[in-house]
């Protein structure tokens, strides 16, 4: 049985094998089906997530104005909202896991490329198929719905009036943070092995993630922690307010992705540690 190196100079059996890191250009995977299947995953699950969650996001809107005779306490509320996102990535997650990662996130994707875990072109592919699945999925909404579209926001992300730039910021660098560190937990080989009496479905902690994440940062920047999410949004409302600040929703969650991809590989994980005794140990040295 192969042996891991941990901290404190100590060898452990293991029973688990982590996957070679992704190479930084894979020439083979761009000849294979299974790259663009993946692609495509990522495409359909991220315009299903905008669809449900801005029409939650605007259903609710119209149910609360008051204008229009709405009840202020009606509607799913912020609850059913951060539900509404949550629930969502769960369910897609658990789909689309087993043919592209279910990421659904450009801050997931980078999180794991940075982790060495999904190659360059893999990960800028990713991204790509998520900001446009983002804009469709908001486009169909706003193509169904084009009166409630435009009168209650378009689902758009903003800095909520009495917020500073630094407080938005630091909202989406800590919620993303929370998400991809559970993405990491959820998914990482050495976890399943260790604990593998504890059966962990990682769709529902990453959903769960993202619910609690939600109830946290609705009331400041309305959660992005997704810069798809964002974008998509942004780009059909095409409204100055949308626009505003939009910077924070790509930097905090790239940001809050790459402090977590450090932390879990480095401190958590110890991949510097191992490295080191991995050097060490050569009989080449």
């Amino acid at each position: 049985m192969g042996k891991d190196f941990e901290g404190g100079g100590e060898l452990s059996a293991k029973d688990y094998h982590d996957p070679p890191p992704a190479p930084l250009i894979d020439a083979e995977e761009i000849t294979q089906w299974s790259f663009y299947r993946a692609i495509s995953a990522e495409f359909v699950a991220t315009l299903l997530f905008l669809y449900i969650t801005v029409l939650t996001v605007i259903g609710y809107k119209s149910q609360t104005d008051v204008n229009k005779n709405g009840d202020e306490c009606g509607g799913v509320g912020i609850l059913g909202i951060a539900w509404a996102f949550g629930g969502m990535i769960f369910i897609l997650v658990y789909c689309t896991a087993g043919i592209s990662g279910g990421h659904i996130n450009p801050a997931v994707t980078f999180g794991l490329f940075l982790a060495r875990k999904v190659s360059l072109v893999r990960a800028i592919l990713y991204m790509v198929a998520q900001c446009l699945g983002a804009i469709c999925g908001c486009g169909l909404v706003k193509a169904f719905q084009k009166s409630y579209y435009t009168n209650y926001g378009g689902g758009a992300n903003g800095l909520a009036i009495g917020y500073s730039k630094g407080t938005g910021l630091g909202a989406e660098i800590i919620g993303t943070f929370v998400l991809v560190y559970t993405v990491f937990s959820a998914t990482d080989p050495k976890r399943n092995a260790r604990d593998s009496h504890v059966p962990v479905l990682a769709p529902l902690p990453i959903g769960f993630a993202v619910f609690m994440v939600h109830l946290a940062t609705i009331p400041i920047t309305g959660t992005g922690i997704n810069p798809a999410r964002s974008f998509g949004a942004a780009v059909i409302y095409n409204k100055e307010k949308a626009w505003d600040d939009h910077w924070i929703f790509w930097v905090g969650p790239f940001i809050g992705a790459a402090i977590a991809a450090l932390y879990h590989q480095f401190i958590l994980r110890a991949a510097a540690v191992k490295s080191l005794g991995s050097f060490r140990s050569s009989p080449n040295i």
